[in-house]
């Protein structure tokens, strides 16, 4: 259920973090990719190496002095979904009133993941009117809480405030990411089409395909059913339904035997082909004086036309500025448009990375930093499910 998930795990001061660790082997058993943030006050009760051999990877502790520039940003983007296990009352004080000032509280406030919270304290503070109060703020603001269970407590107290079991947290993890929006139809396109002029030379453009098999393996990695059209010789996760297209004229006709809750169309696709295709190879002796063009179908247009029109997608790569990419997204009709500038170092084609700017239907703009393709992938498919939510 968890296989392949980006879990990020957050250790925070209590007698309750060695079972933080039980937690993190289960999680990896679950095929889970998991990172690991402990407080200072974590680390008086749990070594950090316990983690690292655990998971694999050195535990973050600090804003800085890390080899990242910004590891709660990095962080809060990588991660699927964040658990706080145990949480003591201090930062759910912290993150219930946006004070972020430690590595934990500074990631839940920029994170977009949903995030799981299991309380763990004495009773007396768990009854304190000042953190229920922030409990019912973290509820209100959407975080998820599991616990606290009754038994036994730090000293030989008994009472609530205990923390959940792992194997209980892991549980509920599994059901966070695999929510009713595991029955999400997903269409996603990839690629540049290739339109034939005889039949060793083509017209296209220079798309890897990258962006699109990216997500659409970051949406069956959170159990959407996904079709994939795609054009580019990639491979995809063994759940996405592949169907592979070489001409716009094929993409249409795959994309339109497919019903879908949401469109996703990153494929290039070209613009004009060749009004007249040769069935043998054109001799350069024979030579070419021109070639004259035709424009290809609208494949999003066709998407957008549909009279049980799903949530849609565009993607535009232009070289001259957003302007024209917002003028596109409001003139096709779009749900949200991702714009990218491919004259940009790291943002072109071939490349790993993107920078792009999402432009909804109404031509606001959110300009996004420079990431990997698969961090775009994960950020818009939270974009997506977002206002999916909002909308129902």
């Amino acid at each position: 259920m968890l296989q392949g998930r980006r879990v990020l795990l957050a250790v925070t001061g209590g007698v309750a973090a060695y079972k933080s660790a039980i937690l993190a082997r289960r999680l990896v058993e679950a095929g889970a990719e998991v990172k690991v943030i402990l407080t200072d006050s974590a680390r008086e009760f749990i070594g950090a190496q316990t983690f690292a051999a655990i998971t694999g990877g050195q535990p973050f502790t600090t804003l800085f002095g890390e080899t990242s520039v910004s590891p709660h940003t990095d962080l809060a983007r990588w991660c699927e979904v964040a658990i706080v296990a145990p949480a003591t009352a201090s930062t759910i004080g912290r993150v219930a009133n946006g004070i972020s000032s430690d590595l934990v509280s500074a990631t839940l406030l920029t994170t977009r993941s949903p995030v799981l919270i299991a309380p763990a304290m004495h009773t007396e503070m768990w009854e304190h009117p000042a953190t229920q109060r922030n409990i019912n703020t973290l509820e209100r603001d959407g975080y998820l809480l599991i616990g606290p269970a009754s038994g036994a407590l730090a000293g030989g107290d008994v009472g609530i405030g205990r923390v959940v079991e792992p194997e209980e947290i892991v549980e509920a993890v599994e059901a966070m990411l695999s929510p009713d929006d595991s029955t999400l139809r997903v269409l996603v396109t990839a690629g540049g089409t290739r339109e034939p002029l005889d039949p060793v030379r083509y017209l296209g453009n220079r798309s890897s395909g990258k962006m699109g098999h990216a997500i659409a393996d970051e949406a069956a990695r959170r159990g959407f059913t996904v079709t994939l059209v795609t054009a580019a010789d990639l491979s995809a996760l063994p759940t996405v339904k592949v169907v592979a297209v070489e001409t716009a004229d094929e993409m249409l006709d795959a994309v339109s035997g497919e019903d879908a809750d949401v469109a996703i169309m990153a494929a290039a696709v070209a613009d004009f082909r060749p009004s007249k295709s040769s069935e043998g190879k054109i001799s350069r002796a024979d030579g070419l004086d021109s070639i004259e063009l035709s424009p290809t179908p609208d494949v999003l247009a066709s998407v957008v036309a549909r009279d049980e029109r799903p949530f849609v997608v565009g993607f535009a790569a232009e070289t001259e500025g957003v302007e024209r990419a917002i003028e596109k997204a409001v003139v096709k009709k779009v749900d949200l448009l991702v714009y990218n500038d491919v004259t940009e170092p790291g943002s072109g084609f071939e490349s790993n990375t993107n920078r792009v700017v999402l432009i909804d239907g109404e031509g606001q703009t959110e300009p996004w930093p420079m990431m990997s393709k698969q961090e775009v992938a994960s950020l818009l498919l939270d974009r997506i499910v977002g206002d999916l939510a909002a909308r129902a």
